[in-house]
């Protein structure tokens, strides 16, 4: 069989993986940065932490999935991103750590000063990774700054951390940390009763207006800062990927004013998944480009591992993606249920 199938194949299963990631992991995200500003005392603190405790770890397995995927699919890829990314990375590893550590040790010693720090490291390692992961994607759409000599495998990185905060790697950023944040503030309202989830509803109402001006501009920067737009006009079929982003955005706004909270959730997913496709699709057949040579670009085909281990890796997707499928629906189907302050102070949830 031809390998160049197995290759479209994974550069597919590579953006469901970040799609599937940013569409759970987001909305940990936007509810940990959103946490100090929604929650006005400690009760409704440990209800929003609560409401994410039972699936913030498994959320992050699709981050795994999707660096594990990249690693066995395209190892040049894989090694060159986290080389030529390695500081941001970094300091997104880094990030994901501390949230997780935060969750764990906040309550943890009954002591104002420490939760109080705890939970500004919860708010700020929420945040960065928001940020970091834009403004990497906002990099790899815009191109790297490198020269790959595939004859010598020589590649040059000439870059450094401060060059990726370029203002379109900065707009994709604020565009991911206002997409999550709308997202956060939607599943709290979905996941908590009473003024909480009206307080929730109502912030996620005032940050959309910023969401919208953020994606006008990530829109048209886009033309000008990168070569997205050349497959949406050499087939412009693929013109209905953006198009439901928009949409989907605006059913947010439309849902979210009617109170209709699970809907405007619903919508929310869906913006963020096409987003990420819009992205994806505008890069194919490339997975990490030069901006300054265009040989240079990795693509599926200059970057892909054997046609075995493509085969394998199909075979082994088709059996455990559907299990981890399942078992997610299961786990937000037992844990469906919102958060109330009365479980709190009765303690009977673990955070």
């Amino acid at each position: 069989m031809d390998i160049s199938i197995f290759q479209i194949t994974w550069f597919v299963l590579w953006g469901v993986l970040w799609a599937a990631y940013f569409m759970l992991d987001g909305f940990v995200l936007g509810t940990g940065f959103l946490s100090g500003i929604i929650a006005k005392n400690d009760t409704e603190k440990r209800v929003l932490i609560n409401s994410i405790g039972p699936v913030w770890d498994g959320n992050e397995v699709w981050l795994l999935t999707a660096g594990g995927a990249t690693f066995a699919a395209f190892p040049t890829t894989y090694a060159l991103m986290f080389s030529n990314l390695y500081s941001a990375l970094i300091l997104l590893l880094f990030s994901l750590i501390v949230r997780g550590v935060s969750f764990e040790f906040r309550g943890k010693i009954d002591n104002d000063i420490w939760r109080g720090s705890w939970d500004k490291a919860m708010m700020v390692s929420s945040f960065l990774p928001a940020l970091l992961f834009g403004v990497a994607f906002g990099n790899i759409f815009k191109g790297i700054p490198m020269r790959n000599d595939f004859v010598n495998l020589q590649f040059t990185f000439e870059g450094g951390l401060i060059g990726l905060l370029n203002p379109y790697g900065l707009v994709t950023g604020i565009l991911f940390v206002l997409l999550f944040a709308v997202h956060g503030a939607l599943y709290i309202s979905t996941k908590t009763v009473g003024d909480l989830s009206s307080r929730a509803l109502a912030l996620a109402n005032k940050i959309w207006p910023a969401l919208l001006v953020v994606a006008v501009v990530f829109l048209a920067f886009t033309y000008p800062a990168t070569k997205l737009y050349d497959n949406y006009l050499n087939a412009p079929v693929l013109i209905i990927v953006p198009i439901i982003a928009v949409v989907s955005l605006i059913l947010i706004k439309v849902f979210a004013a009617k109170g209709e909270k699970g809907k405007a959730f619903t919508f929310s997913c869906l913006t963020i998944v096409f987003v990420v496709f819009t992205g994806v699709t505008g890069l194919f057949p490339n997975l990490l480009p030069s901006n300054i040579d265009p040989a240079s670009n990795l693509n599926i085909y200059n970057s892909s591992s054997s046609l075995i281990t493509l085969k394998l890796m199909t075979v082994v997707a088709l059996i455990v993606v559907p299990i981890v499928i399942a078992y997610k629906i299961w786990v937000y189907r037992i844990f469906r249920a919102p958060v109330t302050e009365e479980q709190i102070e009765a303690n009977q949830h673990p955070y």
